[in-house]
């Protein structure tokens, strides 16, 4: 079983940068996808983006195309987000996931099967 520890988040305005990071341990990091989701306020958890265990392929959301990275250093273990040009509507508490399967593109929700105990972003207008 895979434990997942996000760190980063915090608050930042409109227009502004943050990024949050997940390390990983307890199995083999660098065979399995990695992505983050997100949950606002009274939503629903929503895909925000994923990697490919190697970090070769990245599939974002549509919302955050263009301004959100996602990146890996299998070496140590961890996947960073970067997030640029920040808009309020961001604002939500965002997890760190892994896939359920080695090897494999995790292109739903339904292909993590280890979530991080999520870390709050808030984007002020």
């Amino acid at each position: 079983q895979v434990q997942l520890v996000e760190s980063g988040g915090g608050l930042v305005q409109a227009g502004g940068s943050l990024s949050v990071s997940c390390t990983a341990s307890g199995r083999t990091f660098s065979n399995y996808g990695m992505g983050w989701f997100r949950q606002a306020p009274g939503k629903e958890r929503e895909f925000v983006v994923a990697i490919s265990w190697n970090g070769g392929r990245t599939n974002y959301a549509d919302s955050v195309k263009g301004r959100f990275t996602i990146s890996r250093d299998n070496a140590k273990n961890t996947v960073l987000l970067q997030m640029n040009s920040l808009k309020p509507e961001d604002t939500a508490v965002y997890y760190c996931a892994a896939s359920r399967y080695i090897f494999t593109f995790p292109s739903r929700q339904e292909d993590f099967g280890s979530w991080g105990q999520g870390t709050q972003v808030t984007v002020s207008s």
